[in-house]
């Protein structure tokens, strides 16, 4: 039995991080070794295109505002966070999510 001492994190947020960048969207994916989250916002209005195929498509403009990554243990934190934020959104608002 190990007597593991309780951790107590002290996260500093420094002036320039503290507004923080609106995001239209994210973008998830992952490599072996990190997940990586890209918070995208969009830089225009979408237009009518054609992809490489020359179909028709909707091109939806967007930039890349912050791009973060995490290890892969700590997605599952990460998941677990946002759902406990998610339903005390969901209480203190009355709103569900996705509707």
């Amino acid at each position: 039995m190990t007597d593991e001492v309780p951790r107590q994190f002290e996260i500093e947020v420094p002036p320039d991080v503290v507004p923080g960048n609106y995001a239209d969207f994210a973008n998830v994916w992952h490599t072996s070794d990190v997940f990586v989250m890209d918070f995208v916002s969009l830089a225009r209005p979408p237009q009518a295109g054609a992809d490489a195929d020359g179909n028709a498509v909707t091109i939806v403009p967007g930039r890349v505002v912050q791009r973060v990554r995490i290890p892969p243990q700590q997605v599952f934190e990460l998941a677990k966070a946002l759902t406990q934020q998610l339903e005390f959104w969901e209480q203190e608002t009355g709103r569900r999510s996705g509707s």
